[in-house]
């Protein structure tokens, strides 16, 4: 496996990522790490994908890492332009298939992974803590969002018909896994229940729940079991996706919606 430092430019910005790859072509994943995280976040966990044989992608945010002084400006738009062309650089890897592609987020980035299935292919969905922010105020900058607001709009059960990111989770058919922490003070039960149900056109929908952990893994127990579950569900899925198609699979992919795998640990 092999690493590099680089970046890539974004409406005229230059944002810092690192690139893991190994020696045989691979499918591509995505990292989106949260409010206030890096991609250093998303290092062990993409070191041990890789080795899987997937090329692993991490990069900063704006208004994060070398660019905390925008901290105050970047807006939801930013974001999702962000991790738009993170994805466009990522296939564009002459290594990797265009049609494997994994987006693992992470709270903010868990909703901007969302928002990505709706403007670009994505086969495998994996979001720990999923946020949910109202479609107002989208030029605003995300730091100044109203966080009485947004509690309040995370406290009811939403659907697609009123937010666009469930909207796009409504649209997805790839497979996909949803992570919730026992202990999350920032993304309620309600939230993880909107995205459940948003998912219903999905291949597959996996998820569990992180006993004993709170919202940003300050845990080191939460951090390895998050790995473990990642790293495994990762593999089923990278395997899967290399198995020769026989009749058997093409029967079950013609099951209706209501025989898709919900895993509950």
């Amino acid at each position: 496996m092999t690493g590099s430092q680089l970046s890539f430019e974004v409406e005229g910005e230059s944002l810092e990522a690192t690139l893991l790859s190994p020696d045989k072509l691979v499918p591509g994943i995505l990292f989106i790490h949260g409010w206030g995280g890096s991609r250093e976040q998303d290092m062990v966990r993409a070191e041990e994908i890789a080795q899987l044989g997937c090329i692993c992608f991490t990069f900063d945010l704006r208004g994060h890492a070398r660019h905390a002084e925008e901290r105050n400006v970047v807006t939801r738009s930013h974001g999702l332009a962000d991790v738009t062309a993170a994805y466009d650089y990522l296939v564009r890897q002459d290594q990797v298939d265009p049609s494997a592609i994994a987006v693992v987020g992470t709270s903010y980035g868990g909703y901007l992974a969302a928002l990505l299935t709706a403007a670009r292919p994505v086969n495998w969905l994996a979001l720990r803590v999923p946020a949910l922010y109202p479609d107002e105020h989208w030029d605003v900058p995300k730091a100044k969002l109203d966080r009485d607001l947004i509690n309040a709009y995370r406290a009811r059960f939403r659907t697609g018909r009123e937010d666009k990111a469930l909207a796009a989770c409504e649209r997805f058919a790839g497979d996909v896994l949803i992570i919730e922490s026992e202990h999350d003070d920032y993304v309620p039960h309600t939230t993880i229940s909107s995205y459940m149900s948003a998912f219903h056109n999905s291949n597959s929908l996996s998820y569990r729940i992180l006993k004993g952990a709170d919202h940003s893994l300050r845990d080191e127990g939460g951090r390895r079991a998050y790995n473990q579950l990642l790293l495994t569900w990762i593999e089923e899925m990278v395997r899967g996706g290399r198995r020769p198609s026989l009749p058997d699979a093409q029967a079950e992919a013609q099951l209706p919606s209501q025989a898709r795998k919900l895993a509950q640990g």
